[in-house]
C-alpha cells in the first residue's frame, strides 16, 4: 500500500474541520505509515488453518434459571418513600 502523504492528511483534517499545522500533518503521515506497515506484516501470516473467531478468548454466556423469588416486603419498600397511596409510590404529575 502506498504511503499516506502529508497532503492527504491535511485534506482529511480539512474535511473533518480540524485545525492542523504542517508539522502535525507530517507527524501524522509518518505515524499512519507505521500503522500501515504493521498491518501489512499481519497479512503475511498464514491463517489458512485458523478458525475465525469474534473474540480472542472463548466466551460463553452463563445464564441462571429464571425462578420466581419472594421480593421485599411492602412495608420495607415503602419505608423511605416520601409519599404513598394505596401501597403505591406517589410521584409528582408531569402531564397537566
Amino acid at each position: 500500500m502506498s504511503k499516506i502523504s502529508k497532503e492527504q492528511v491535511l485534506h482529511v483534517a480539512h474535511l473533518a474541520r480540524l485545525e492542523m499545522s504542517e508539522e502535525e500533518a507530517e507527524n501524522f503521515s509518518e505515524q499512519l505509515a507505521d500503522i500501515i506497515t504493521m498491518a501489512e506484516k499481519l497479512n503475511e501470516l498464514n491463517t489458512e488453518n485458523i478458525e475465525p473467531t469474534s473474540h480472542v478468548f472463548a466466551q460463553k454466556n452463563i445464564m441462571r434459571d429464571d425462578k420466581k423469588e419472594e421480593g421485599l416486603p411492602l412495608k420495607d419498600v415503602m419505608k423511605n418513600v416520601p409519599e404513598q397511596e394505596d401501597g403505591q409510590i406517589k410521584v409528582p404529575s408531569i402531564i397537566e
